[in-house]
């Protein structure tokens, strides 16, 4: 799609691949890792997901901007992507309960983006050649001064990423009569998390991602929740060891995306940096406890060795990816834990598997 009353903008990958856009949201430079999401709506709340911290988001879905944006439909404060690449771009929108377009939302929050990308193109070229970093500038097109800034930006592994998402100080979330009581490590949490534990009469205290064992255990917890988040696991040996003085106590524990790979990690289990990784609201994954299928929303570039966990006698794999055959899911059979690769939340995306916050209450009440 042209936009001819838009000023152009470029976007630059790491391997020298160069496309031609127009630029909006606001005017900049920015850089990160690219990565798409195979979302048909809910860009808003990928937006906003955590997880996304340091990467630059491409929307395979041809029509961005179309319903604007609400408060209510945040996963976080603000968003965390890096930058934002799509087809068609909509400057105006239409939903009853929409606030603003979403022009204004990046303009507000500070994101730089670029439209009239052929996504197709681009979305075909990560699948093959993988995850790489890339730049997007509206306000510099020299390629020297894109590589220059390619050059400054680290690559995703090897990068510790949560605290920087984390919150920096506890809070409580949910009702304090509340049955049951979960202590929440922070790793770059979404909201719709907390809702969903809400919702199943829990009162939560969030805590920031380097809190120690001994400080989270003041609240007198049933149980432990450990978040999604952004970056790679094996950068974040402060969290590994929280993990593994939780499995000591033989405290119910339940993680979910980073925090399933966190899981595996303080298992003996180690983790390898995906080819492009799972993002998307479509993603088929198989119980193979029960013999059911999920469709599940995903978003994670990182996942757990499937080879270890088949050797380890503590360990069980409870879900299995059927396009890649990945670890989606393990549980320890020696303590109350387990964990999802796939967000259970979904937000967005379908409620196929909303029962796994069922199982941790479940965990609890034993």
């Amino acid at each position: 799609m042209k936009y001819t009353f838009l000023p152009p903008a470029r976007l630059l990958l790491e391997d020298g691949t160069l496309f031609e856009g127009f630029a909006i949201g606001k005017t900049g430079t920015t850089t990160g890792e690219i990565c798409f999401n195979t979302g048909m709506t809910g860009y808003q709340e990928i937006y906003t997901d955590p997880s996304y911290f340091g990467q630059i988001v491409v929307n395979t879905t041809a029509h961005i901007g179309i319903y604007g944006t609400y408060h209510e439909e945040q996963e976080a404060e603000k968003p965390t992507i890096r930058g934002m690449v799509c087809n068609a771009f909509s400057h105006i929108f239409s939903r009853h309960k929409a606030e603003k377009s979403l022009q204004s939302y990046l303009e507000e929050n500070n994101i730089v983006a670029i439209a009239g990308v052929d996504t197709r193109r681009l979305v075909q070229h990560i699948r093959t050649q993988g995850a790489m970093n890339g730049v997007i500038s509206s306000e510099n097109l020299d390629i020297d001064f894109l590589q220059s800034k390619l050059q400054e930006t680290p690559p995703m592994k090897g990068l510790e990423l949560s605290s920087q998402v984390s919150t920096k100080q506890p809070y409580f979330f949910g009702n304090p009569q509340a049955t049951y009581k979960v202590a929440v490590l922070d790793l770059g949490v979404k909201r719709n998390i907390l809702r969903c534990l809400a919702e199943r009469n829990v009162y939560m205290q969030v805590f920031p991602a380097k809190t120690p064992l001994s400080e989270m255990q003041k609240f007198n917890p049933d149980g432990y929740f450990i978040s999604n988040g952004p970056g790679d696991p094996a950068a974040m040996p402060y969290a590994v060891e929280t993990v593994k003085q939780i499995l000591e106590i033989n405290a119910p524990l339940f993680g979910i995306c980073l925090g399933h790979q966190i899981l595996a990690l303080a298992s003996g289990v180690g983790t390898h940096k995906m080819h492009h990784g799972h993002r998307g609201l479509n993603h088929p994954v198989k119980n193979v406890i029960t013999g059911k299928s999920e469709i599940t929303s995903q978003n994670h570039g990182f996942g757990v060795n499937r080879e270890e966990i088949e050797q380890s006698s503590h360990i069980q794999i409870t879900h299995i990816n059927l396009n890649d055959h990945s670890v989606e899911g393990l549980r320890r059979t020696d303590k109350p834990a387990f964990s999802v690769q796939y967000h259970p939340e979904a937000s967005p995306g379908t409620h196929d598997s909303r029962y796994l916050f069922d199982e941790f209450i479940s965990l609890m009440q034993k």
